[in-house]
């Protein structure tokens, strides 16, 4: 009985009915230390991080945009990271695209014993509980293979965003019992705004620029612990007063260029503010 060939790297790179081969077979031969790109063959895990991380959050803002069009290009350009540290790991034997989507699928499997198994969830809520309780548990497999217990902490990823990993770490910590009582949270909250605002000031009149970075970076936490306790995500919370500011400075730059003032700086403060105003009363009708 005759076998069918395995179809060349020729065949697959021509073959765009199969585009997820296509697309590992393309990252091969851009990797190819004879016959692919040079500035492909000289990354690193590393070195392409920054550019997964980058590719993450023009997902994002594809979605804030509801620009289904460009979603689709975004995801593309995220999933060709994947396929590039896969093919990285494949190089020096660690793993490929395989290995990884079939850890991904176990995973999923695992984490939804309502779906997949016979175990019930009985709604949403409690459905986040189980899938917390199952990765506390992966984390304790995983501090107990490296010999150490595990911490409530473990696992929250250093290069997140700031806000972002404040946030879970504060999850974390609140799940741990480390928590004020939600029907006193929020006075407690007010006064520790108050006194990491003294201790600003306090920082600024010692002159140590490092005392005063460290205190608003304390303000800046406990703003964090506020909307956590009010459920706003803090980084959603933050783009979209950074696109509410972007909208409105714009508008008073296209309200001076109506006016004939081409240099803003040249405009003086309370112009500016009278046309900030404006927009802000503007988008109130």
């Amino acid at each position: 009985m005759q076998h069918p060939e395995t179809p060349s790297e020729t065949d697959v790179l021509a073959d765009s009915s199969r585009p997820f081969e296509r697309l590992v077979a393309i990252m091969a031969r851009l990797r190819d230390p004879e016959r692919g790109c040079p500035w492909d063959v000289e990354q690193t895990f590393a070195t392409i991080a920054p550019y997964t991380i980058e590719e993450a959050y023009e997902v994002a803002d594809a979605i804030q945009q509801a620009d289904l069009v460009s979603l689709r290009e975004e995801l593309g350009d995220l999933l060709l990271q994947v396929v590039f540290h896969a093919r990285m790991a494949e190089e020096v034997g660690a793993f490929n695209i395989e290995d990884v989507a079939r850890a991904i699928g176990e995973k999923m499997i695992s984490r939804h014993p309502h779906v997949f198994a016979q175990a019930s969830i009985a709604d949403a809520a409690a459905q986040s509980r189980a899938w917390e309780a199952q990765k506390a548990a992966e984390r304790e497999t995983k501090a107990a293979a490296a010999g150490r217990l595990a911490g409530a902490l473990d696992g929250v990823p250093i290069g997140l965003p700031a806000l972002t990993r404040a946030l879970k770490l504060q999850k974390r910590a609140a799940r741990a019992g480390f928590d004020w009582p939600a029907e006193s949270a929020l006075p407690q909250i007010k006064d520790k705004l108050a006194e990491e605002m003294a201790e600003i000031e306090s920082a600024r009149l010692t002159g140590s620029r490092q005392a005063v970075e460290d205190e608003c970076g304390d303000l800046l936490f406990v703003c964090v612990n506020l909307l956590r306790h009010l459920d706003v995500d803090p980084e959603s919370a933050l783009r979209s007063s950074n696109a509410k500011f972007e909208r409105r400075f714009r508008a008073v730059e296209a309200t001076m260029a109506a006016e004939g003032v081409a240099d803003l700086a040249t405009a003086g403060l309370d112009r500016l503010e009278a046309a900030w105003q404006a927009v802000k009363a503007d988008e109130r009708r």
